[in-house]
């Protein structure tokens, strides 16, 4: 396998730094690692809900230090995209502060009377009368954008339905399907990098869910690392047609600095084969995503 250098690191939140407000074993070894050897990074997260400043704040409180600056929301993602695509319109916003602070800073007017659009994103206190308004809205020709298709979210309490799961009743109510614009769409990947002035080719996804990070990783042409620290555990990747570059237990086990910077060079990694019948999906670099470390086991399939 071809080495390559790695200059910059896409990080999911939840399961690969934090569990809700506990820091997970290494990650902050980790993101001090990658200030030592001057390599860029963005924390990456589909919570519409916050700002980056309260994300910054709610993980510094997990003694995790991270600037707004190097925090990427689907909210923001969502801003930036209608930005390009209606510059100055206007929204009707079924959403929280992160969601309305990153449509306000890019100059929409947030307003219920003829908007060009309909955004939906994350809360906690979903309203009927708030969706019915989306509804008819929608109805009447607003263009339907949520931030993320994710359909349930966790809380200490439990799962909690999510953006997805009122995205599909407004569907069902007007037969209209929303643009998701979160991952696993690779247009938040991709903002990511133009925000980091970054190249695919040395930035590296590391995320817990298969079908957000690391297909969002792989169809933006990036190398992808899947942590069993989160949601995913290790028999269910092989329910996917697709694999991670790498996987470990948890980001503790990633090596980072100026002398470690390719992941083919990971002492714990280890190749696996791909599921029988599974599609070749190299990625963009025409190898195989292969190297894969489970549970401490080095052999080769």
């Amino acid at each position: 396998m071809a080495e390559h250098l790695i200059e910059n690191y896409l990080i999911d939140m939840d399961g690969v730094l934090v569990h809700e407000e506990h820091p997970i074993p290494g990650a902050d070894a980790f993101l001090a690692g990658i200030g030592e050897a001057g390599l860029g990074f963005l924390v990456l997260t589909n919570n519409s809900i916050y700002t980056a400043r309260d994300l910054s704040a709610r993980l510094a409180g997990a003694g995790l230090t991270i600037p707004p600056e190097r925090i990427w929301t689907s909210a923001l993602a969502t801003a930036l995209f209608l930005h390009t695509q209606r510059p100055q319109g206007s929204a009707y916003v079924v959403g929280e502060v992160g969601l309305t602070t990153a449509l306000h800073d890019i100059g929409y007017v947030l307003s219920d009377r003829s908007p060009d659009y309909v955004v939906l994103g994350e809360t906690r206190t979903y309203s009927f009368e708030a969706i019915t308004k989306a509804v008819r809205l929608v109805r009447d020709g607003a263009r339907f954008i949520a931030t993320n298709p994710d359909p349930t979210g966790p809380s200490v309490e439990g799962l909690l339905p999510a953006t997805g799961a009122v995205a599909a009743m407004i569907t069902r109510a007007t037969g209209v399907t929303p643009y998701f614009v979160g991952k696993p769409n690779p247009l938040m990947m991709r903002s990511a990098l133009n925000t980091l002035s970054a190249h695919s080719e040395t930035t590296v996804v590391i995320g817990d869910r298969m079908d957000t990070d690391v297909v969002a990783g792989l169809e933006a042409g990036m190398d992808t690392v899947l942590v069993l620290s989160g949601i995913t555990s290790i028999t269910d990747v092989d329910r996917f047609p697709y694999r991670p570059t790498a996987i470990v237990d948890s980001i503790a086990q990633l090596p980072v600095g100026r002398d470690v910077r390719t992941l083919d060079s990971m002492p714990t990694a280890a190749v696996r084969p791909a599921p029988a019948g599974a599609p070749d999906r190299t990625g963009a670099h025409g190898r195989s995503p292969g190297p894969v470390h489970t549970s401490g086991s080095t052999t080769r399939g």
